[in-house]
């Protein structure tokens, strides 16, 4: 089991939500509705609160931290690429933290906004909401277009349907030594090989 107690608290997770069997989930942390925590990621709320709200995603090999007294929080349909680590800071609604980033303590992410991978949010930033920010230090570059945002929230819709799939689909296996003759095809509209 991923989750552990700490002091006095025991981490809280929605029904509808899937956390990783190896994923480490700790203390005073409580996700909400349809809420994807992928494998590796480490979700310590030791020291300070993690609130993770409906829909958003936390993948693989992430971080997330606080110095003491502090609470993270991820409101809803925020979506946290792989390997990024969010320390101590607050995502707003809709927003994307791509791969590999860093945001640090203290730091607001707006609403709708991409942090772009490998960039340092230092602390107390603060993001504009509809922004593209990229760099170290992350400054914003440009304001982001309707179809940008909808791209983003398409791509965090797919996240949104991997709790039910994974509690539904996945299952421990022996690894096959060839590829089988009928192996299906995946294809690009994940909605239609989900089924």
């Amino acid at each position: 089991m991923p989750f552990y107690k700490f002091k006095d608290w025991t981490p809280v997770v929605h029904p509808s939500s899937y956390v990783s069997p190896q994923a480490t989930v700790i203390g005073n942390v409580i996700i909400g509705a349809d809420v994807y925590i992928g494998p590796g990621a480490v979700l310590r709320g030791d020291w300070g609160k993690i609130i993770i709200d409906h829909g958003a995603n936390i993948q693989e090999n992430c971080v997330v931290h606080m110095f003491p007294g502090t609470t993270v929080h991820l409101h809803p349909n925020a979506h946290v690429g792989h390997g990024a680590i969010i320390h101590g800071a607050i995502l707003k609604t809709n927003c994307l933290i791509g791969m590999n980033a860093v945001i640090m303590d203290d730091a607001v992410i707006g609403e709708n906004t991409i942090i772009g991978a490998l960039s340092f949010v230092a602390a107390k930033a603060e993001i504009a909401k509809n922004s593209l920010a990229v760099g170290n230090p992350a400054k914003v570059i440009r304001e982001l277009k309707s179809d940008q945002i909808q791209w983003k929230t398409k791509g965090t819709n797919y996240y949104q349907k991997l709790p039910a799939d994974n509690q539904t689909f996945l299952n421990e296996c022996i690894p096959l030594s060839q590829i089988e003759d009928d192996r299906p095809e995946q294809i690009s509209d994940y909605k239609t090989w989900s089924k």
